[in-house]
């Protein structure tokens, strides 16, 4: 796939408000601070200019962002999981509008799930990732920052690692670089494949 455009369309806060549109969506999750803005703007080919607002501090996405891709289809990035100093109610109605959305949906293909390359999946990855697999969702693992990691902690395995925690196939999981853009053609190319998929597939 060839990015020609990006467009931020809107955001959604509360489960009852509609969307932007009724484009095919895929979305973009995982654990605050795992690096899924930048990702997606490596993705997107806006690793400088981004798209998704890029924070130091974690938890900064607090809503359904929608970007329309190419005019075809929406990239939704939905707020991190466990970000741990936001209030309790805060946290609780993020949780309640993500899975709003990702059961509510009729246009959502897939979910991109993020988990950081340098360290093991926590039970809040694996608690995601059921629900999920609960829902019928396809999903896809990104390992992030896999540019940090060691050749000797790559020879180990990593993706073998995440495979057998979280209980996914070798193939639905791909190792990812927002800073080098390792990953990124694979991305879009499973992307491509979700995008395919028929509604509820």
């Amino acid at each position: 796939m060839i990015i020609r455009s990006v467009e931020f369309a809107g955001s959604v806060v509360a489960n009852d408000q509609p969307f932007p549109g009724d484009l095919p969506q895929v979305a973009f999750a995982g654990r605050s601070n795992v690096g899924k803005s930048s990702l997606i703007n490596r993705v997107l080919g806006r690793p400088r200019r981004g798209v998704a607002r890029v924070s130091a501090s974690p938890g900064k996405t607090q809503a359904l962002n929608f970007y329309e891709v190419n005019g075809s289809f929406f990239l939704v990035d939905l707020p991190g999981s466990g970000y741990a100093k936001a209030p309790k109610a805060v946290r609780a109605a993020w949780r309640v509008l993500v899975r709003g959305f990702l059961a509510g949906s009729e246009q959502l293909r897939g979910v991109v799930y993020l988990v950081d390359s340098r360290h093991a999946p926590t039970a809040g990855d694996l608690e995601f990732v059921g629900y999920l697999a609960e829902t019928g969702v396809p999903t896809l693992i990104a390992l992030t920052k896999v540019d940090k990691l060691k050749a000797r902690d790559r020879e180990k395995g990593v993706a073998r690692r995440v495979t057998e925690h979280l209980g996914v196939a070798e193939d639905q999981v791909v190792a990812s670089s927002a800073r080098t853009g390792e990953g990124s053609e694979e991305l879009l190319d499973a992307i491509v494949a979700l995008l395919e998929m028929e509604a509820g597939s």
